[in-house]
């Protein structure tokens, strides 16, 4: 069954000041992407943040972000500062509060969508 129009599979909202934008997904979009989340932990003896490895991407000028997951349906790119990388984990200085749920599985094509939207 084709989406209509009002069922759009995802609307990206990019913001202005930021160039961050926000990608709203359909629930259709979400399980067809098999779209995972994890949620950020503790780093190990109180050392920042900790996410799986999976989360974590790369930009062309080397810079590191998560997609987060603020509201169903809702996600939003988000920068991390990492320390390491070790055993299939994250550890960063800077990035989402624990328990913020970030994408493991589909951040790539969050990426693809935040910056092709042909506008």
């Amino acid at each position: 069954m084709a989406e209509t129009a009002s069922e759009a599979a995802a609307t990206v909202e990019k913001n202005a000041t930021t160039g961050i934008a926000r990608i709203t997904l359909s629930q259709r979009a979400i399980e067809r992407l098999e779209l995972l989340t994890d949620t950020v932990k503790p780093g190990s003896g109180g050392a920042g943040i900790m996410f799986p490895y999976a989360a974590l991407l790369y930009d062309a000028q080397g810079k590191t972000w998560v997609y987060t997951n603020p509201e169903p349906l809702l996600y939003e790119r988000q920068a991390v500062t990492v320390t390491k990388v070790e055993a299939g984990a994250v550890t960063a200085s800077v990035g989402p509060a624990v328990g913020t749920p970030v994408v493991t599985v589909a951040a790539a094509e969050l990426f693809g969508a935040e910056f092709n939207t042909g506008k």
